[in-house]
């Protein structure tokens, strides 16, 4: 997921579109608990020091049980999982912002070592958690990431729920308008037009096929999660080191052979209208992985936003399955 906004970094700019007497960090704070509130997740905020990124890592943590790991989408807090998280009964979850987004420090997305600092993040973030060996419940970006992890370090992943087309498999592109925003000349120019507003993040909504002016409280943690003072130069970052010229550069396409290569079993979860990737690419993706099954669902690329108890059914019965069969 991704979306526009003013590009100026920095906690002045960002209090300024706020409302001056507003701390963008508390007000992102207050929405995150509502979108937890909403929804019934009793969850601890951590932070983790992690080396790789010279800062430290925001963890939502909540539930009882084995350890289940959720890495969201690009540019999207961690709280947006809180609809699925109040379904996965029986787990122990650590759901993740990702560098820059949230409140989880930012790093210099940078497209030549994009690969191996996203590894080391994941993994650096594992390691101070205590957590070895984990399943992922992952989305779109944070599914390239676990896949990365895997490829790199094959006995940190046990099982992976994909939900939504993850990132640039077999060479899908991300919305036109979030191609645009790759360049960042173009991208600077959409984020002066579009500033945060409610509108502008129900657009976004519109964009990945999900209605947020149905889910006030998720549509609002989104609103305030672009008003984060790390947020925009974070974002133009992130889509240049994904695209350059608004195509997905090379080195982040998931091949054929990259899916071939992954051993940890795998289950695609897959909206039905997800623009990021039709069915038909979805049936391509479950072909070329070893150990795969495919769900389709109602939705679009976050179908858990509506979705969550079909959703969260059928990762628990994958997840479940998978730990019997260890």
């Amino acid at each position: 997921m991704s979306h526009t906004h003013s590009p100026t970094g920095g906690q002045a700019h960002a209090a300024v579109q706020a409302g001056p007497s507003i701390d963008v960090a508390a007000q992102f704070r207050t929405a995150q608990q509502r979108v937890l509130d909403r929804y019934g997740v009793a969850a601890n905020s951590r932070f983790i020091d992690v080396p790789v990124i010279g800062g430290r890592a925001h963890v939502l943590e909540a539930g009882d049980g084995p350890p289940l790991v959720m890495v969201i989408g690009g540019t999207i807090p961690a709280a947006m999982w809180a609809p699925l998280m109040a379904q996965l009964s029986g787990y122990r979850l650590y759901a993740m912002d990702l560098p820059g987004f949230g409140l989880t420090d930012a790093i210099p997305y940078e497209a030549a070592s994009y690969r191996v600092t996203t590894v080391r993040f994941l993994a650096q973030l594992l390691d101070a958690l205590g957590l070895q060996r984990v399943p992922f419940v992952t989305n779109s970006t944070g599914s390239l990431w676990t896949n990365w992890l895997s490829l790199d370090h094959p006995d940190r992943v046990t099982a992976q729920v994909q939900i939504g087309c993850p990132a640039h498999v077999l060479g899908t592109a991300a919305p036109l308008p979030m191609r645009l925003v790759s360049i960042r000349s173009i991208g600077r120019l959409l984020m002066r037009m579009q500033p945060p507003s409610v509108e502008q993040v129900e657009r976004v909504g519109h964009a990945v096929r999900e209605d947020l002016a149905a889910v006030p409280e998720i549509r609002d943690v989104l609103l305030a999660c672009e008003r984060l003072p790390t947020y925009a130069e974070s974002m133009l970052a992130l889509m240049h080191a994904h695209m350059r010229f608004g195509q997905p550069r090379r080195e982040v396409v998931q091949t054929g052979a990259d899916l071939a290569a992954v051993r940890h079993p795998v289950q695609l979860i897959w909206g039905e209208d997800d623009p990021f990737g039709s069915v038909e690419v979805a049936r391509r993706v479950t072909g070329y992985l070893p150990d795969a099954q495919l769900d389709i669902v109602p939705g679009g690329h976050a179908p858990w936003f509506h979705h969550a108890a079909q959703v969260a059914r059928l990762a628990l019965d994958f997840l479940h399955a998978r730990a019997e069969a260890e």
